[in-house]
């Protein structure tokens, strides 16, 4: 039996397709590292800093913008939150510069160095409440 493509295998086939990559990310929004990511731009965009990036300054919601914008670059290579850090928040594509901050005490510091205290105490304290 010879089968034929008709314009309603390509519709379905199509439904189908559209259905199945449409799960396969609503699947990844409720994962661990999903949920780890967006703990980590949600605490950089109420933080209150000021970030520099090639040296200009942004505010924090400024900075977490640009973090997510790079997560979703990237979000194909990213699987862990060290991954996301290092991707999303520690240099400058374009330069090669670290990202920095300036913290509550007025000191420059490195982000990716921030961030990755910011997820070993986000780390600890779900770990804690696990217990």
């Amino acid at each position: 039996m010879r089968q034929t493509v008709t314009c309603r295998n390509v519709a379905l086939f199509a439904v189908l397709f559209m259905l199945l990559s449409a799960g396969a990310g609503a699947a990844r929004e409720g994962t661990p590292l999903q949920q780890t990511i967006d703990y980590l731009l949600d605490y950089v965009s109420q933080s209150g800093l000021t970030f520099r990036r090639n040296g200009k300054s942004y505010s924090a919601p400024e900075a977490a913008g640009h973090m997510r914008r790079k997560y979703e670059h990237f979000r194909d290579d990213i699987g862990s939150a060290e991954d996301f850090i290092r991707l999303s928040a520690t240099r400058s594509l374009v330069s090669g510069n670290l990202y920095t901050l300036v913290d509550e005490d007025g000191r420059e510091l490195a982000t990716g160095e921030w961030l990755t205290r910011v997820l070993f105490e986000y780390r600890s304290s779900t770990a804690a409440a696990v217990q």
